[in-house]
């Protein structure tokens, strides 16, 4: 039967409409480690152990009585830490047809992402001592905690960072003047409500700046590669030229055509040659430490800390008991 429609409509010329496709993959933004953007690096390590001297001890000065007393005598006194590297590493198998046979460069795509569960890993581990390698010491969290510099939240959000025993002054009752925080994304529409006595605001952005974030002069982070948790803080403050990192070995990425792929138990799971598949090995090599040293505002090492923790309001910490003798 003829078709008597009046007019040619797009059900009719749907055969003639291709359709578009973008040759763009759709992703979110790459996310390095945050931790080691905001620390301080070190020269790279020559060796996997690097030592160096922290002051551990103070010399000590005092009056002379009379014009024939005795000259008090004193010393000083360093302690050797030491900074452990470890490896970070991970394999991507992708079967040689798949790659000729893809519109887009996979492994241009891995490569980036590999880079980003990189540091994710090792954020995990400094923020919160997560699959931390036994050598390394524990997170700043954890560090935090046990050094008694804890505020948990309550309603009085600017009381809890800026008042007196808030976050703030937790890190400089120890002696050291914050210049950074990390904090949870969650916290970004309670910081914008944030104002000062004057009513000026004090959560700042600009993405003009290479600090597009700040919070009363204090620079801020925003972790967006998973590594952040906010069920175990809210924000970190502290003083980041105390925490350091040193390179054993950078970035390196290799691919293999040959060779096997096996799983923890030994058993085979991919022969390069025989499956006719390629691997790509990214290995990166560092450690990092806190520094710490003695200093004339605190000169307890238990409770001297360069960081400080803001925990969600229902947190409950073992720290809570030295808080108040601190």
């Amino acid at each position: 039967m003829p078709d008597n429609t009046v007019a040619i409509l797009r059900e009719q010329t749907q055969a003639l409409i291709g359709t578009e496709e973008i040759n763009k993959i759709i992703q979110s933004t790459v996310e390095n480690s945050v931790a080691l953007r905001m620390m301080t690096r070190l020269p790279n390590m020559a060796t996997n152990v690097r030592e160096y001297p922290i002051m551990d001890n103070y010399p000590m000065a005092g009056f002379v009585e009379g014009d024939n007393g005795l000259k008090m005598t004193t010393n000083m006194r360093w302690s050797k830490k030491k900074l452990y590297a470890e490896e970070i590493a991970a394999i991507v198998t992708i079967p040689d047809n798949v790659v000729a046979d893809a519109s887009y460069d996979i492994w241009g795509q891995v490569r980036p992402r590999l880079e980003e569960a990189a540091g994710r890993v090792i954020d995990k581990a400094i923020f919160f001592s997560v699959d931390k390698p036994t050598s390394w010491r524990d997170g700043l969290v954890t560090s935090a905690t046990n050094a008694g510099n804890v505020v948990a939240a309550t309603t009085d959000l600017y009381k809890d960072v800026f008042d007196e025993n808030g976050l703030i002054a937790k890190v400089e009752e120890d002696g050291y003047f914050p210049d950074g925080i990390l904090s949870a994304i969650s916290m970004r529409s309670k910081l914008r409500g944030l104002r000062d006595k004057s009513d000026r605001p004090l959560f700042l952005e600009n993405m003009q700046n290479t600090t597009p974030y700040m919070l009363n002069g204090i620079r801020m982070e925003f972790p967006r590669n998973g590594a952040f948790d906010p069920t175990k803080a809210l924000m970190i403050t502290g003083d980041f030229t105390q925490a350091v990192y040193a390179i054993r070995q950078d970035v390196t990425f290799d691919v293999f055509d040959s060779g096997v792929i096996s799983d923890s138990d030994g058993k085979v799971v991919f022969n390069l040659m025989q499956n006719d598949m390629k691997a790509i090995r990214m290995v990166i090599r560092m450690g990092w430490d806190i520094f710490n040293p003695l200093n004339a505002i605190n000169e307890d090492e238990t409770t001297r800390f360069p960081f400080a923790v803001y925990t969600p309001a229902a947190s409950t910490s073992a720290a809570a008991a030295k808080v108040a003798v601190k």
